[in-house]
């Protein structure tokens, strides 16, 4: 087998595309960076589209230009995002989190994260979120993208308990019993009043006075584990 050596290979180029979030939309393509990731995916199971390895089928240098990393992968997967789990409704884990407006890449695969490791548990994103094949979702996401269930805002199912900064039920007494899906907003503007009316029951997480609120990923994990621990 030849060995890419050339930035110009069309294979490099798909690469450096799937960067683009619109590519990565029209396309239906994601690229994974690093071995960890990349391993994380084939074992979910997932039929890499292509799969770049420095030294074997791409030279080291060439895989170094297209990387996004600090210290460039050596492994680069490109994977179709309809193999991703998704979330089906009927038969969906009874724990979730709905996020509103969530734009911060970080953020939201801190919380892909948090999902997996106390659930099991589903992500239902709403118009505005970030992309979760994004290379920021998925290097804090550290593999959860693959295991975790992905849906729609309005797919969520089970009783929605709208995570307010102040003014809700503290969620340490909070009924979480039965299925039920965590809904939060982004940090600076929260959950619309449109939103809140919308779910079953508010909560809130108590802070010392002065602290106005939560980064949204600590909140989604302190909820989650009430939850997992409202369970037994």
């Amino acid at each position: 087998m030849a060995v890419i050596s050339s930035a110009a290979n069309p294979r490099l180029k798909l690469v450096r595309k799937l960067a683009s979030a619109r590519q990565r939309q029209k396309l239906g393509l994601f690229a994974v960076e690093g071995e960890d990731l990349v391993e994380a995916g084939l074992t979910a199971g997932l039929e890499p589209v292509d799969l770049l390895v420095a030294g074997e089928n791409v030279s080291a240098e060439v895989l170094a230009s297209v990387s996004t990393l600090p210290h460039p992968a050596r492994r680069i997967a490109v994977f179709r995002s309809e193999d991703l789990p998704r979330l089906d409704p009927a038969g969906a884990p009874a724990t979730g989190v709905a996020l509103w407006h969530v734009g911060d890449p970080g953020n939201l695969g801190t919380i892909l994260r948090a999902a997996d490791g106390l659930g099991p548990a589903f992500v239902a994103l709403s118009a505005g979120c970030a992309d979760p094949t994004g290379p920021k979702a998925l290097r804090a996401s550290m593999g959860s993208v693959f295991r975790v269930p992905l849906g729609g805002f309005e797919e969520a199912p089970g009783r929605r308990v709208a995570l307010v900064a102040r003014g809700g039920e503290p969620i340490e007494a909070a009924d979480l019993s039965g299925p039920v899906t965590l809904v939060l907003g982004a940090e600076r503007d929260g959950l619309p009043d449109s939103v809140v009316a919308a779910c079953d029951l508010r909560v809130s997480i108590a802070l010392r006075p002065g602290v106005e609120s939560l980064n949204v990923a600590a909140a989604a994990a302190i909820a989650l584990h009430e939850r997992r621990r409202s369970q037994g």
